[in-house]
């Protein structure tokens, strides 16, 4: 297993699976391990993934400060792993909650950026946040699936502050675009892929100042991808287009009948897309 030493002296692993270029792939959770992206969908045909495990997570060692666990302390990790890989300008990948680390670095670092594809992504970096209204305009839009009526009532219960672990439960369909065995696997799995004292930190207060932030990011000479899944929310649709808004050189894709991992949904529409907009092509 390969790994290398962030500036602190944390240990940090990684994982590549695939051939050819690096594809620099931060995952999302908040800090969740790598495994959970597997071979996303196929893309590794194309490109080699270079799966970070953020410390504290999968592989990685555990910092000897909690404190870095926050995103913006963990923007020298990512820039130690670009190096680490003698990449001049990267290829990264991002997905959900990693997108504010993708979105930080690439504020601090520009000129190492060759493109940035967000997946589903979280932008509070850019002050945009996914609100109560977002997640409920995504259940509605789930009204014929049999768990429906539960995972209502547990929003309900968890907009009220009330929610029960069994609440938490019967939202995870909601999250995967079918609820089918592999979604199950998949959300299962989570649970043991995940670092909850970091993720209690990732979000920590004062992490994010969104005007500087903003400003950087206008002026980023790279090209962008925002991918968004129909069933999604967090962005829904709309808000994804907002994020795509605020990059000079962005393009916005919804992924039809596609929940929060939309790999897992359809894989061929997730690597192709993904494959053409790396190779520099118009997704139209």
């Amino acid at each position: 297993m390969p790994s290398f030493t962030a500036p602190d002296g944390t240990e940090l692993a990684y994982h590549l699976v695939g051939e050819g270029e690096p594809l620099l792939c931060l995952p999302g959770g908040p800090m969740r391990a790598s495994a959970y992206f597997g071979d996303l969908g196929g893309l590794s045909r194309h490109r080699q993934l270079a799966l970070l495990d953020l410390r504290g997570t999968g592989d990685s060692a555990t910092p000897a400060d909690p404190e870095t666990y926050r995103c913006d302390k963990q923007v020298d990790d990512v820039e130690a792993f670009r190096e680490h890989l003698g990449l001049e300008r990267a290829d990264v990948l991002t997905h959900s909650a990693g997108g504010d680390l993708a979105i930080l670095h690439a504020a601090r670092h520009p000129q190492r950026i060759r493109s940035l594809a967000l997946i589903t992504p979280s932008a509070r970096p850019l002050g945009v946040d996914v609100t109560d209204e977002h997640r409920r305009e995504a259940l509605e839009l789930r009204k014929a699936e049999p768990w429906f009526e539960a995972a209502r009532e547990a929003l309900d219960a968890v907009q009220a502050g009330t929610a029960t672990d069994a609440d938490w439960a019967a939202l995870r369909p909601l999250i995967y675009g079918r609820w089918d065995a592999a979604a199950q696997e998949h959300a299962a799995a989570g649970a043991q892929q995940r670092n909850m004292e970091a993720a209690g930190v990732y979000w920590s207060s004062s992490v994010f100042d969104p005007g500087a932030t903003r400003e950087a990011i206008a002026a980023l000479d790279a090209r962008v991808l925002v991918l968004a899944a129909e069933f999604d929310s967090g962005p829904p649709p709309h808000v994804a287009a907002e994020i795509a808004e605020l990059f000079p050189e962005a393009q916005l894709t919804v992924q039809p009948g596609a929940g929060h991992f939309p790999w897992l949904n359809d894989p061929s529409f997730f690597a192709g897309t993904v494959t053409r907009f790396l190779a520099g092509e118009d997704l139209g």
